[in-house]
């Protein structure tokens, strides 16, 4: 009898330990923070780690200063170099381009360094046609400036013919511009070239004529154009007038021929 009453209580005792085990600790010492239960259940294998590159760059970050990290374009604005729409802007900064631009108290001036009736022509007018394209001042008026102020001089017509198939390129660039300054600005070119060497520059009226073409219709180009149409009649005579009716056939001779 007092076997089986031993038996039993060992049992007993042995159930209350496991229950024991089992229950919650609320003790004190065993209270995890609720920044420790925030993070339960996570297993180490599965926890995010960052990749080597990912700290480089955090590492990277927190090495600037916070002025850095704020507005990074503003940092040093003097060190910032604008990328050059053409070659003209980079050979006028470096002062290849033989003439300045004088600011006067009404209207800006030209000045050259050397007489234009002198300078040779190639490269520098093809370099000046390039240039038409500017937008940046004071690259736009110097190059139409120094373009025009070529072409008047008195053997301009000579010189330039050699050079009409390399100075066609960056005219058509203007005229394919969206800029309604660019395009003027070729416009107006064209008009100073033809007036220069006349009837040689239609075997290029295609290429030219094609993008014109596409701004008739502007309201706001409309006069211009026109305008231009006629000054390539008059100075390129009949073969002129047939190639512009070829690609404009809405054209209006101006001329009896």
């Amino acid at each position: 009898m007092s076997s089986s009453s031993s038996s039993s209580s060992k049992e007993k005792s042995i159930q209350d330990s496991r229950r024991a085990e089992r229950a919650p600790n609320h003790s004190p010492s065993n209270r995890k923070s609720p920044k420790q239960r925030r993070f339960v259940g996570i297993a180490p294998a599965t926890a995010a780690r960052k990749s080597p590159s990912q700290n480089e760059a955090r590492a990277a970050r927190f090495s600037q200063k916070p002025s850095q990290r704020l507005n990074p374009k503003t940092i040093d604005p003097f060190n910032e170099k604008k990328k050059a729409k053409t070659m003209f802007s980079v050979i006028y900064s470096s002062g290849g381009i033989p003439c300045r631009l004088v600011h006067g108290s009404v209207k800006h001036k030209l000045h050259w360094d050397i007489d234009p009736e002198t300078i040779v022509f190639d490269p520098l007018l093809i370099t000046l046609a390039e240039g038409l394209r500017e937008t940046d001042h004071p690259y736009p008026f110097v190059a139409r400036e120094a373009f025009r102020d070529l072409l008047k001089t008195s053997d301009a017509d000579v010189k330039a013919k050699p050079l009409l198939e390399k100075i066609i390129a960056p005219l058509r660039a203007c005229l394919i511009s969206s800029k309604a300054d660019v395009f003027r600005a070729g416009l107006t070119a064209l008009c100073q070239l033809s007036d220069s060497v006349r009837e040689s520059l239609n075997p290029h009226l295609k290429s030219l004529l094609s993008p014109i073409s596409k701004r008739m219709l502007e309201k706001d180009m409309r006069d211009c154009v026109a305008s231009t149409l006629q000054q390539l009649e008059v100075n390129g005579g009949k073969d002129a007038l047939a190639v512009i009716k070829l690609k404009i056939p809405t054209y209006s001779s101006i001329a009896s021929w």
